[in-house]
């Protein structure tokens, strides 16, 4: 569900960063370490050599991962591959000692605003791994989600896009950093920790769930069935930045109700009976969106100190039924996203879907014809946003960690939406995004991930781990 990177430092939110930022030096010796991070221990300094010294067993896994065909899918589409990697995920894991709980989600029913109706996981498990510490330590969450967007035209891409290549210091590939790389180097990161002969103190439950990239309906499951912990991270590739807030999402379809006729011959007044043009009416519907968009950009109570304002975005249009016929309906649908502080008592975003069916048919209602053929609204699922203080605990030693490999981040958020949402704000589980490289890429072709951001992204979960739950 990902649309705009973070920004670097000192731009304006909602602003992309320059291409390959952060351009960070990578680490390579203590001297790289940033100013002010906690210095590494021995024990951290050995795990770092680790995870550099296993370059290519994680090129490996990533690999394995993405040739495994998890495109997202729309409601009804048949399984594919979801259910082989997680038996993947989950055979490592169980070598690790965890405990693993693989299960299927009864289906979504009806009348649920947060899910699409009759969703069925027949064939797409979900995964909670819970690999027990010694006592007396945090717990922590390590999530992703398997999904991956569709390639899109083969010839769009340089290689085959469901086999992993690697050139100049990257790896290519649908889902190496959207987010397959992130979900490899996370798991990576235990197996570093268990070759140290760590055995932390606290929990750490790795979590890897389907529908992120369509719905957000995986990770709900998880947290419907109970996967929490003291803290958590998902392994979105946030270029070393912790996303702790994100947008949230509804979806109205507005059908415009016209009246057929022949398009090339003259037409009395609609009244006598005359053709409507629904087309030219949904223009109506089109300006009136494009007007409250403006409104939201420059009221003050919908400002964020990095998100961007609220905003609404015809993505589909459909009408008309012959090319010479006046089209008797059309159909709009928007995405519009919101803020945290858009979400209503009740935990919804209703009060957004007020707002603009108020705005939009309050503009229909000038038009003679639409005041008396109103417009119908058709709603699909509320992905509501979550936003976590960004001087959280284990954000701060999250970014800590980092900068000790050279990987300056900061607190940061997301435009559009991320499972971290979930369990922040339903799975009692203060959980923000933090990853690798990349994403100036997710959703493209060629998308690719750094190989050496991998391996800093693996040590840093692993210290984070070592840091968060004790040893």
């Amino acid at each position: 569900m990902t649309d705009h990177p973070p920004s670097p430092a000192g731009s304006p939110p909602g602003q992309p960063p320059p291409p390959g930022s952060p351009a960070e030096p990578r680490w390579s010796s203590p001297e790289l370490r940033q100013a002010g991070s906690t210095p590494l221990s021995d024990l951290e300094e050995r795990i770092v050599e680790l995870a550099r010294a296993s370059r290519d067993e994680l090129v490996a896994l990533i690999t394995e991962l993405v040739a495994l065909d998890t495109t997202a899918r729309e409601p009804g589409d048949p399984a594919r591959d979801e259910a082989r990697l997680q038996a993947v995920l989950g055979a490592r894991l169980r070598a690790l000692g965890a405990e693993i709980d693989l299960w299927e989600p009864p289906p979504t029913g009806s009348g649920n605003r947060f899910v699409p109706d009759g969703l069925d996981f027949r064939g797409r498990p979900q995964l909670a791994a819970r690999l027990a510490g010694g006592g007396g330590g945090r717990s922590l969450l390590l999530n992703g989600h398997i999904d991956v967007v569709p390639p899109g035209p083969r010839e769009d891409w340089s290689s085959d896009p469901w086999t992993v290549v690697e050139r100049d210091g990257a790896l290519y590939g649908r889902g190496v950093n959207d987010m397959k790389g992130g979900l490899a180097s996370q798991l990576f990161a235990l197996e570093l920790l268990a070759r140290a002969g760590v055995r932390l103190r606290g929990d750490v439950v790795y979590c890897a769930n389907t529908d992120e990239e369509s719905s957000g309906a995986g990770s709900l499951a998880c947290v419907e069935h109970g996967v929490q912990a003291d803290g958590g991270l998902c392994g979105e590739p946030t270029g070393f930045d912790a996303w702790v807030t994100c947008r949230g999402t509804v979806m109205p379809t507005i059908t415009v109700e016209g009246r057929a006729g022949h398009a090339e011959m003259p037409q009395p007044d609609w009244r006598a009976g005359g053709a409507v043009n629904a087309i030219e009416k949904a223009t109506i519907v089109l300006g009136a969106a494009e007007a409250l968009r403006a409104r939201w950009r420059e009221r003050p109570d919908k400002r964020h100190w990095c998100l961007a304002p609220p905003d609404i975005v015809p993505t589909l249009i459909e009408g008309g039924v012959w090319m010479v016929t006046y089209p008797p309906r059309c159909q709009v649908t928007f995405d519009v996203q919101y803020l945290p502080s858009d979400v209503d008592a009740e935990g919804t975003g209703r009060s957004v879907e007020a707002e603009l069916k108020d705005w939009i048919d309050a503009a229909a209602a000038q038009d003679d014809w639409l005041r008396e053929h109103p417009l119908r609204w058709a709603w699909m699922e509320d992905i509501v946003p979550a936003e976590l203080p960004p001087d959280h605990p284990l954000v701060g030693l999250t970014l800590d960690t980092a900068a000790a490999l050279g990987r300056k981040g900061r607190p940061w958020g997301l435009d559009s939406w991320h499972d971290a949402a979930h369990f922040t704000r339903l799975g009692h589980t203060p959980t923000f995004s933090f990853g690798p490289d990349g994403f100036d890429t997710g959703h493209a072709a060629d998308e690719r991930v750094s190989v050496d951001a991998l391996v800093d992204h693996c040590a840093a979960v692993a210290l984070v781990a070592l840091r968060w739950c004790g040893v």
